[in-house]
């Protein structure tokens, strides 16, 4: 994306400390979409029953948006924050490396229509995971690779994919996954960003995106 772009080569390649993080604020300074462009749910909320949450990082989550509102059985989509300390961070902090969080996108699913290999199949094949710290232009901790899981079905299923991909990986030449992979928990309060990154390449189609092969390529649902 163009800010963090402009400002990748100067962003932290090593995670903040908690310490030295920025400190952030206690109350919301933007108000979160009730509902989303492409799908007409809920971005907070409530789903409907039964509704599994896995959250994404890949990079820029303009195109990681896109890849996932397409597939089928999901009930929502939104961009945000997460893995760092600040709490309430704006864009602006994201991109410095400050808040140590990265470009996350929570994906809300129905887990009888899709399971989380299929939204794996989706994470593994549209980045690229042996890259630390970095997708396409962007560069930084904020741009690193995460799941953050929610159920033990999908750490299992994180797990599993993992070694197989891997493996294919390293068949054919390539590193080693530096994936973070985390439990929700651990990883923190999903923060949601700003107004205009939620389902941005819906709003702006010729937006940057350097996802491929789906995130740059599929239409608007």
């Amino acid at each position: 994306m163009v800010f963090g772009s402009l400002f990748g080569s100067s962003t932290k390649s090593t995670m903040v400390s908690r310490e030295d993080a920025l400190p952030g604020r206690e109350q919301r300074i933007f108000p979160v979409p009730a509902t989303h462009e492409v799908l007409g749910t809920p971005l907070e909320g409530p789903w409907p029953e039964g509704t599994e949450v896995l959250y994404v990082a890949m990079g820029c989550f303009w195109g990681v948006e896109r890849i996932f509102w397409n597939l089928p059985g999901i009930v929502t989509t939104a961009a945000g924050y997460m893995g760092g300390f600040t709490p309430n961070p704006t864009y602006e902090e994201s991109c410095t490396g400050l808040t140590g969080h990265a470009e996350a996108v929570l994906v809300a699913y129905d887990p009888s229509v899709i399971t989380p290999e299929d939204l794996l199949k989706a994470f593994w094949e549209n980045h690229d995971p042996t890259q630390r710290n970095r997708q396409g232009n962007d560069i930084g901790t904020a741009y690193r690779s995460a799941l953050y899981f929610t159920t033990p079905e999908q750490e299992a299923a994180i797990e599993d994919t993992r070694a197989r991909f891997q493996s294919e990986l390293s068949r054919k030449g390539f590193g080693e996954i530096t994936t973070e992979v985390r439990s929700a928990a651990d990883a923190g309060e999903f923060w949601y960003a700003e107004d205009y990154h939620q389902q941005y390449l819906h709003k702006n189609p010729g937006g940057y995106c350097n996802h491929g092969p789906y995130g740059c390529a599929l239409p608007a649902r």
